[in-house]
């Protein structure tokens, strides 16, 4: 390890202030509310050899982003500054859903066109809102603990096998619990598509873990550079409720 990180094991470390969380939160939290907003309900395809059309969701091309960003903080800044990270994005989703509902409920002004696009586009029901809720808390949470464990397992060497394995059990359940949860039995979701939906949606936002591996090791090495700290979960707490100093 670089003789300038300082290595913090343990349950919690005296609080300090650091230069970039506030902006890597900041950051999370934008993409998980975009990628929800803009992508979460239209269903897209490739055409694959064959003519065969394989079903995905569009807003997986962005959405595993808040995943890298939270591999990171765990990494950096450790599983308790990743869990406070977590309760944010979740606050600002359920913020987001109360925000929509009270929107698009407003009786719109005389002669106004919009409220049918309005309401097909922001006028999720409240089952979509309770199921991307859960897919996210359960995704992150299980994320986090994963990269966390194996740091400790791996002594903090070979980076990639945790991200990229944190990433197959989070991405695995937040696919497999939102998109059932969500649209199973609803026209237009036939249940074969549905579970290509759930598949590719695993499959292609792992394969972007992995893709951009490279550029979570710039920016992991970067952070514990310029933040000179380097946390290793040894005691930690690792319910979802916990508390920290940290």
């Amino acid at each position: 390890m670089d003789e300038n990180l300082t290595r913090v094991e343990g349950a919690a470390v005296a609080p300090r202030h650091f230069r970039y969380y506030d902006f890597i939160m900041a950051a999370f939290v934008a993409i998980l509310l975009l990628s929800n907003i803009i992508g979460a309900s239209k269903p897209s395809y490739v055409t694959l050899s064959g003519g065969t059309e394989w079903s995905f969701g569009a807003g997986v091309l962005f959405f595993p982003i808040s995943y890298i960003i939270g591999d990171v903080l765990t990494e950096v800044y450790g599983y308790a500054r990743a869990r406070r990270v977590i309760w944010t994005g979740f606050a600002a989703l359920v913020f987001m859903a109360f925000m929509a509902w009270v929107v698009v409920s407003l009786p719109p002004a005389k002669g106004w066109p919009g409220q049918d696009a309005y309401e097909f586009v922001f006028g999720n029901s409240w089952r979509i809102v309770l199921a991307s809720m859960t897919a996210f808390w359960a995704g992150e949470f299980a994320n986090s603990f994963v990269l966390a464990k194996m740091k400790v397992w791996t002594g903090g060497k070979m980076l990639w096998t945790r991200t990229i394995g944190s990433t197959i059990v989070g991405q695995g359940l937040d696919s497999v619990i939102f998109y059932p949860l969500a649209f199973y039995g609803l026209a237009g979701w036939p249940p074969e598509q549905l579970m290509e939906v759930v598949l590719s949606q695993w499959f292609i936002k792992t394969s972007w873990e992995a893709l951009l591996t490279p550029v979570t090791y710039v920016v992991v090495n970067f952070l514990k550079r310029r933040e000179g700290v380097d946390v290793f979960d040894t005691e930690t707490d690792f319910s979802p409720f916990g508390h920290s100093k940290g």
